[in-house]
């Protein structure tokens, strides 16, 4: 911990990590496209998914803790090998080209704010992340993570530099208007894939078990076990609440500013930085812009590190950030690889932000039965001893998995609609 940091600061731990990492760059693109494209008529997910990402972080942080193993390793052994390699295997995929869009976005904002070439920046951004992964133990990472979670309230502060109108919100809050159509499905879907997002459920599993790493301790007795229970409950329940009022702002932002000024089609986040400083102001800008490049910082590493921790687990390979290189190359490999590979999808024909839509949808997809993977871990009494689930977490998580595959249903109705 940051001995000169502020109090909250050193009480923060692996879940509000979790819940800023959930507002990166590509997240701020697709909460400020649902706010551009359909106004304030989306504000409502924000407060649906909620209740189900609350549990189901709670859930993948209660794995890590009372197993002290990730949640790769543990469907490793209570899950058939054929649905574990999918799940990694498309984890790995949407998380490379997540960071693709980060990486892409931070050169971009970069660009906006110093000039310069946007594949520079770009460029220098991965180099940066990918260092700080492989040379900065985790005991040393987890404060600068802690840091860069403060840049998140420039999102609250842009909005009340512009006129809200919040009778209009407060409607759409409690009346949504629903649309039967797929881009309103796909884009709900979308939202609920990047707001309850796989490579979170891996992460904050791991950062439990590297903090048990820390402590050198083992598992610890159950009333060491329940203590740490109490804490992993205080630290989601903040952190998943942080990032979704978080999300509200910056859909609000694209909702008030550009839906309002007619603008329907934002395909980037430094795009909606640019929309905004006409109609919003430099100040407005700037902090839009600034706060892509500290959100991209902290995304970059958990999107690598979660892929890393997957892979690795599910071939009972040494990982952890909290090892030095050559003691997991193969895990700190998969990090650079993933990393790279994201960085170099800037310098090709392929549409980075296209493909992070998809990369939303398709974790939305993907999130579904993983989600059911948890659910059904934490309610085994052979994986999880006397700290199962309790009856509201589960409630919650199976409703999660409803909501979502609903969304799924739909979406794929109004596609397949289409084509019979």
């Amino acid at each position: 911990m940051i001995k000169d940091a502020p109090s909250f600061l050193r009480h923060v731990g692996p879940g509000v990590i979790t819940g800023a990492a959930d507002d990166d760059p590509s997240g701020i693109a697709t909460y400020t496209q649902a706010g551009a494209q359909f106004g304030t008529g989306l504000l409502w997910t924000v407060f649906l998914s909620l209740p189900f990402m609350i549990a189901i972080q709670l859930v993948s942080a209660r794995i890590g803790r009372v197993t002290g193993k990730g949640v790769a390793a543990n469907l490793r052994q209570h899950t058939p090998r054929s649905f574990l390699m999918a799940m990694v295997l498309l984890l790995v995929v949407a998380n490379t080209i997540n960071i693709a869009a980060d990486i892409a976005a931070m050169g971009e904002a970069l660009q906006l704010v110093v000039g310069g070439g946007a594949h520079f920046h770009a460029v220098v951004f991965g180099v940066v992340t990918v260092l700080l992964q492989v040379f900065v133990p985790y005991r040393k990472l987890a404060p600068i993570l802690k840091w860069l979670t403060m840049f998140l309230f420039a999102y609250v502060i842009a909005v009340f530099l512009v006129h809200v109108p919040w009778g209009q919100v407060l409607h759409d809050l409690v009346l949504p208007q629903l649309q039967w159509t797929s881009a309103y499905w796909m884009m709900i879907v979308a939202l609920l894939g990047t707001t309850i997002s796989p490579y979170l459920f891996f992460w904050q599993a791991s950062q439990e078990v590297e903090e048990l790493r820390l402590k050198g301790k083992g598992l610890g007795t159950d009333q060491a076990v329940r203590r740490d229970l109490e804490r992993v409950k205080r630290d989601t329940y903040v952190g998943m609440v942080f990032s979704n009022a978080v999300a509200f702002f910056i859909m609000l932002l694209g909702g008030v500013v550009l839906y309002g000024a007619g603008i329907r089609d934002v395909t980037t986040a430094s795009q909606a930085a640019q929309a905004l400083r006409p109609l919003a102001g430099d100040f407005a800008f700037a902090l839009f812009a600034g706060g892509i490049m500290a959100t991209g910082m902290l995304a970059v590493p958990v999107l690598a590190s979660s892929a890393a921790y997957a892979v690795a687990e599910a071939f009972g390979w040494p990982e952890g950030l909290e090892r030095r290189w050559f003691e997991a190359k193969r895990f700190y490999a998969i990090i650079a690889i993933a990393t790279i590979v994201g960085t170099g999808l800037d310098f090709t024909a392929i549409d980075p932000m296209k493909a992070l839509y998809w990369s939303a949808v398709i974790n939305g997809v993907v999130a579904v039965p993983i989600m059911a993977g948890l659910m059904m871990l934490a309610s085994k009494k052979e994986v999880m001893g006397t700290f199962t689930s309790g009856p509201k977490t589960r409630w919650f998580g199976w409703g999660g998995v409803g909501v979502m595959g609903f969304a799924v249903l739909m979406m794929f109705r109004d596609v397949l609609g289409q084509f019979f």
